[in-house]
């Protein structure tokens, strides 16, 4: 039977690798990941998760460890954060090439220096172009779910994916989770079955050279199988629904019929925006909110569906791409290229380093968006000293005030 248990984010994700059956779990410590492979370890130590869990020396070793294991038919996870996903950066297009269906949980914070674990999601967002789906967390609950859904698509593509949540906000945060019934789970998500494995009665070489007349080709298959990974995403979030009792898709909208104003987000600030435009319709602004819940594959004919005939669009980016834009609104942009009835899009970058973005936020962008009548690539919400605008090359970051000690 499901259950129903006051959690942080990070121990949901613990439950959706336990859930998810995980067969070999390799980590390295991270703030602020840790906490998820703390609890895994637990698990496999007690006997509850019969699971191999493998201490490393390194992220670059742990995502090494989990593409041995899943070469080998073991369905693998790991989690990691910031400095500890560029790290492995290597590792991940290995598990791309090897077409080896891992999951993993990215608690996503600023990149250093200067140091931070603050959230920020600059570091999962680096990884854009690497060949791994990408799902954004807004609750607990997806945290848990999304490593399930996550799953059910990786292993039919035989490509690796990614579950972000933000850093703090949501991992250390506690909210009401059911822990699903695990005999539905198994419903759900089946037993991995590899196409091969590494076998010593049977051996194969695997990541050899390859020479201009294949290499081409096995990237192409790459792209076509996350082409399918889009529709398969859909099929399995509605199979969700139908087994295990909420339904997941790639985008969510929220009072969009008859919105003029869109604000879109992703990850756990939706939630503040959300009231934000719950607030704008309270004062009669037809405002509605479209949440990116699918960053790969990107959802390009759904959005180019819901935004389609708006007046304004906000993209709130809590990332940067800088020289170009938040990514979130560039990867916008693009979609909706060529469009007739494309919207303009208004990127505003917002919450970098773990500053606030409050219900406040999102009604400070809304006065501006009314206002602004040619869109920019990119306006900073929140920078010290300055009001929401683009780039101004006189700013001079304000001094600091002193500490005092306190003896």
């Amino acid at each position: 039977m499901s259950e129903r248990l006051l959690l942080t984010g990070n121990h949901a994700a613990a439950y959706g690798a336990m859930l998810s059956r995980a067969e070999v779990i390799s980590a390295y410590p991270i703030t602020p990941q840790t906490m998820i492979v703390e609890l895994l370890s637990e698990l496999t130590a007690s006997g509850r998760l019969p699971a191999k869990f493998i201490t490393v020396e390194s992220e670059h070793s742990a995502m090494a460890a989990c593409v041995g294991a899943s070469a080998a038919g073991a369905r693998s996870y790991t989690a990691t954060s910031g400095q500890g996903l560029a790290l492995m950066h290597e590792m991940l297009h290995w598990a791309v090439g090897a077409r080896l269906p891992i999951v993993l949980t990215n608690v996503s914070r600023a990149m250093a220096p200067g140091w931070s674990i603050w959230s920020d999601q600059s570091d999962i967002l680096s990884q854009r172009d690497v060949g791994w789906m990408m799902l954004f967390a807004e609750s607990v609950q997806e945290a848990q779910d999304f490593i399930l859904w996550m799953y059910r698509v990786a292993e039919q593509v035989f490509l690796p994916g990614m579950v972000g949540m933000d850093a703090f906000i949501l991992s250390h945060t506690a909210e009401p989770l059911i822990v699903h019934d695990q005999a539905a789970v198994d419903e759900y998500l089946p037993k991995f079955e590899p196409l091969y494995d590494l076998d010593p009665a049977q051996p194969r070489a695997y990541g050899g050279l390859v020479n201009r007349d294949h290499y081409f080709e096995l990237r192409y298959k790459i792209y076509e199988n996350m082409e399918r990974a889009g529709k398969l995403l859909i099929e399995a979030g509605e199979e969700f629904g139908e087994v295990l009792g909420h339904k997941y898709q790639p985008l969510e909208g929220f009072m969009l019929d008859d919105a003029e104003y869109v604000f879109v987000s992703a990850g756990a600030m939706t939630s503040n925006i959300r009231q934000a435009v719950r607030d704008m319709r309270d004062r009669g602004i037809k405002a509605g909110l479209l949440r990116v819940i699918a960053f790969r594959p990107f959802p390009v004919a759904a959005i180019r569906k819901v935004l389609a005939g708006r007046k304004k669009v906000a993209v709130l980016d809590r990332n940067m791409s800088s020289g170009h834009s938040g990514i979130f609104a560039a990867e916008i942009r693009s979609a909706l290229l060529g469009q007739p009835d494309a919207p303009p899009i208004h990127g505003y970058i917002v919450g970098i380093g773990g500053r606030d973005v409050r219900v406040e936020t999102g009604e400070q962008i809304l006065e501006d968006l009314l206002r602004r009548e040619e869109p920019e690539m990119a306006l900073f919400v929140g920078v010290k000293g300055l009001p929401i605008g683009p780039v101004r090359p006189d700013y001079q970051i304000p001094k600091l005030e002193p500490l005092e000690v306190v003896p």
